[in-house]
C-alpha cells in the first residue's frame, strides 16, 4: 500500500505522454527518488532493430564519466602469472576450473567477469550459466583479454556492457539518485552515444525510437531524442 501512495505522488506532475529535454527528466526522475535508499537511475532505448537476425545485434560497452556508483565484484578466469596480476589489480574472484567448477554449481558471487584467452576452452563450456546473466566474457567488450588489469580498471571504473534484448530494448544502470544532474546528464549522454554509435550494418530506418529514464522505484519520463543528440536515429 505503501508503495502504491508512494507511485501515486510521485507521478503527479508529470505529464506521461510529454517528452522532456535530458535535463528536465532527470531533475523529474531526481525528485522523485524518495526511498528509504539510494535508487539506481536507469535508462532504457527502444531501437529498430530485430536481436534474432546477427546482422541486427546491438551490443557493446561504455564507460561512463561519472561512473556507476556501485561497487562491482569482479571475476577473472586466469593461471599463474595472469592470476597474479589479476589480485594485483583488484579483483575480487581469481581462478580456473576451480572457479568453472563453482559456477556450474550456481554459486556466482560476481558482476563482471573477465578470462585470459587461453581459459576460454573452460569458460565456453558455462555458457548457459553465464550466458543469460550477460556475464559470458567476449573480446567484443573487452572481457577476453590478456591486460586484465585494464579490464579489471574499467569494470570497476563506471565501464558498463549494453546488450540489446529481444524485443530491442537496451536497458542501463546510468548512476544513483544521489549523484548530481550534471553527473546523471553526463551518463545519461554517453550511454546513449555509445548505443548510436553500436548501430549494426543490418538495422534499417528508424534506429532509435524512444529513450526512457527512471529509477528505480519512480515512474519512467520520456526524454526527446534531440536533447541527448541522438539525431542520427533516423538515418
Amino acid at each position: 500500500m505503501a508503495t502504491s501512495k508512494r507511485f501515486k505522488k510521485a507521478v503527479e506532475g508529470l505529464d506521461r505522454g510529454k517528452t522532456y529535454s535530458v535535463e528536465e527528466a532527470v531533475k523529474l526522475i531526481k525528485a522523485r527518488a524518495t526511498a528509504k535508499f539510494d535508487e539506481t537511475i536507469e535508462v532504457s532505448l527502444n531501437l529498430g532493430v530485430d536481436p534474432r537476425h546477427a546482422d541486427q545485434m546491438v551490443r557493446g560497452v561504455v564507460s561512463l564519466p561519472s561512473g556507476t556508483g556501485r561497487s562491482l565484484r569482479v571475476a577473472v578466469f586466469a593461471k599463474g602469472a595472469k592470476a597474479d596480476e589479476a589480485r594485483a589489480a583488484g579483483a575480487d574472484i581469481v581462478g580456473a576450473e576451480d572457479l568453472a567448477a563453482e559456477v556450474q554449481a550456481g554459486k556466482i558471487d560476481f558482476d563482471r567477469c573477465i578470462a585470459t584467452p587461453d581459459m576460454m576452452g573452460v569458460v565456453g563450456r558455462l555458457g548457459k550459466v553465464l550466458g543469460p546473466r550477460n556475464l559470458m566474457p567476449n573480446p567484443k567488450v573487452g572481457t577476453v583479454t590478456m591486460d586484465v588489469t585494464k579490464a579489471i580498471k574499467d569494470a570497476k571504473g563506471g565501464a558498463v556492457e549494453f546488450r540489446v534484448e529481444k524485443a530491442g530494448i537496451v536497458q542501463a544502470g546510468v548512476g544513483k539518485a544521489s549523484f548530481s544532474e550534471e553527473a546523471i546528464i553526463a551518463n545519461v549522454k554517453a550511454f546513449v552515444d555509445s548505443v548510436m554509435k553500436a548501430r549494426p550494418s543490418g538495422a534499417k530506418g528508424n534506429y532509435m525510437k524512444k529513450i526512457s529514464i527512471s529509477s528505480t522505484m519512480g515512474p519512467g519520463v520520456k526524454i526527446a531524442l534531440a536533447s541527448v543528440d541522438a539525431g542520427g536515429a533516423a538515418a
